[in-house]
């Protein structure tokens, strides 16, 4: 049995995850936990991702953290062969596999039978060239006529998620949004929970992480990252708040609007990636902090 603990930035997915899996080790079983946040893939990305100390994770295993460079490029194709594996040898050890995380392709490729399109050199070269004529507004403007839910999903500032959308687009004749993996079609059983919060409590949460990111020294991890060729980064450099930190570095923009530019963002994509979840089925949805909950999963994982 794979289960994924689901849910927007700030609701409390590590801490829930731990939790349960001290209850299932206190009924005799292994677990093995399998990162599901793309940033979290980073070496040295630490401070900005929420990365739980290796301190803090309790004992257990946690694969996928740690395992790229910043320089490298973090692919959906690349993460579910990775995971996938993982998995299969985590249950092949007769351990459970918990898959934790928020970033809903990344999550969406493990659970559901997702085959992915092929590529197009062409046609890529083609949306790139737009992207570096006219900015990724542009990309997002032609993705919205085409298809409004991966350009709601994807949002209009990342150039490279939209450039995969048109082509993906181009190649099969269908949007992007229409070639997700259906939720009939699991790749192996699984359970999935979610843990959510109110709006305004996770809103008002999240504004104080990241200000609690900044007194932690995300500015100073992101000068360590600089010399290793984070701006290089096709991924790394666009995750939110060290795009930021690089411009408040630069001198382009002052730490209270990178502060504030940081907060907006993430609010923005814990709506997002709400939205996203919300769309599976047969996921029990619990609240941050609920004492029963984990009790409630503990019963249902193990019948």
């Amino acid at each position: 049995m794979l289960v994924a603990i689901v849910g927007a930035t700030g609701t409390g997915k590590s801490a829930f995850s731990l939790d349960l899996a001290e209850a299932l080790s206190a009924r005799g079983e292994t677990v093995e936990i399998v990162n599901a946040d793309a940033m979290q893939l980073y070496r040295g990305m630490d401070v900005g991702t929420a990365k739980l100390p290796v301190a803090e994770r309790r004992g257990f295993a946690h694969h996928l953290l740690d395992v790229l460079d910043v320089t490298d490029e973090a692919s959906v194709e690349w993460y579910q062969r990775e995971a996938r594996d993982l998995i299969d040898g985590i249950v092949a050890r007769g351990a459970v596999p918990v898959l934790v995380g928020g970033s809903g392709l990344y999550v969406s490729s493990v659970l559901f039978d997702f085959r992915f399109p092929g590529t197009d050199p062409a046609i890529r070269s083609r949306y790139e060239a737009i992207a570096d004529e006219r900015g990724a507004g542009a990309l997002y403007d032609l993705l919205r006529e085409r298809d409004p839910a991966s350009a709601t999903s994807i949002g209009p500032s990342n150039a490279r998620r939209l450039v995969r959308a048109l082509e993906v687009g181009d190649l099969t004749g269908r949007p992007l949004s229409g070639t997700l993996p259906e939720k009939s079609s699991p790749w192996r059983p699984s359970s999935v929970f979610g843990v959510a919060e109110e709006r305004p409590v996770l809103v008002e949460r999240l504004d104080r992480r990241v200000d609690q990111m900044w007194r932690d020294g995300l500015v100073d991890e992101v000068r360590g990252l600089l010399p290793l060729g984070l701006e290089r980064g096709v991924t790394a450099s666009r995750a939110i708040g060290y795009a930021q930190a690089v411009a408040q570095i630069r001198g382009e923009l002052g730490e209270g609007d990178a502060i504030d530019a940081t907060a907006a963002l993430t609010r923005r994509y814990a709506r997002r990636q709400a939205s996203w979840f919300r769309r599976y089925d047969d996921v029990e949805w619990s609240r941050s902090g609920d004492a029963q909950a984990v009790d409630r999963t503990v019963a249902r994982i193990l019948g």
